[in-house]
């Protein structure tokens, strides 16, 4: 197994951990796991002060499916921000209402009818669903209708907990990009290995984005996960 995320409640409130944990570790097998290609995860809910032998850098894999499934070691910049859900998890009525709304937002368009694509893209690119990595937030659908997942222990529905994302951001998007990457988003073109919207060098499925998803009633319930 191999670390992909150590997260801290005191850097990101939103965790929920079992009993006196206060840290979230999350580790995967870098080896295609089916029925969908892809690495199979592990959760640790753990707390730091019993944390004692701690490994300057994590051991190199002995072999992994491919370089994707190894992460670049990299330091977190935990930033709180409004999302909203994608255009699919949206009722028809409200649908209809973000589209009026978001075609008079949209520079340099008109608000006929025609535009209605152009303005669920613009709602779905430039306000819905944050690319790159995130805890909670609202699924990014697309591979898929929203497709709700439910624990099998308990049969409630789960919530996400972590976006694992190939890109921080895409061409669509770069109106996520941090302020200080946002030049570089602009950018022409970058150096193999030097794309600063993948920091992480991690890609799952075909450049996608995993989600972990976890019983809000307990989450020593067993997760799971999707690829979209």
């Amino acid at each position: 197994m191999l670390p992909v995320a150590q997260l801290y409640v005191r850097d990101v409130p939103l965790l929920r951990p079992p009993g006196a944990a206060d840290m979230l570790q999350v580790l995967w097998c870098p080896y295609d796991h089916e029925p969908y290609a892809k690495p199979a995860t592990a959760l640790f809910w753990r707390s730091a002060a019993d944390v004692n032998d701690v490994l300057t850098l994590p051991p190199d894999p002995y072999e992994a499916d491919w370089d994707g499934y190894v992460p670049e070691p990299c330091q977190l910049a935990p930033e709180a921000i409004t999302e909203y859900p994608h255009s699919l998890d949206l009722s028809p009525e409200m649908r209809l209402m973000v589209e009026d709304w978001s075609r008079g937002q949209a520079p340099d368009v008109g608000v006929d009818s025609s535009n209605a694509s152009y303005a669920t893209e613009f709602y779905d690119c430039n306000l819905a669903n944050a690319p790159g990595w995130k805890l909670g937030g609202w699924p990014p659908w697309g591979r898929t209708d929203p497709n709700p997942q439910y624990c099998e222990v308990c049969n409630v529905q789960m919530v996400p907990l972590l976006t694992i994302a190939s890109f921080e951001w895409n061409y669509g998007k770069r109106g996520w990009a941090p302020y200080e990457d946002a030049p570089a988003a602009h950018a022409a073109g970058h150096r193999a290995g030097q794309n600063p919207a993948q920091p992480t060098k991690v890609e799952v499925g075909s450049t996608d984005n995993m989600q972990l998803y976890v019983c809000p009633t307990s989450p020593e319930h067993p997760h799971t996960d999707l690829i979209q």
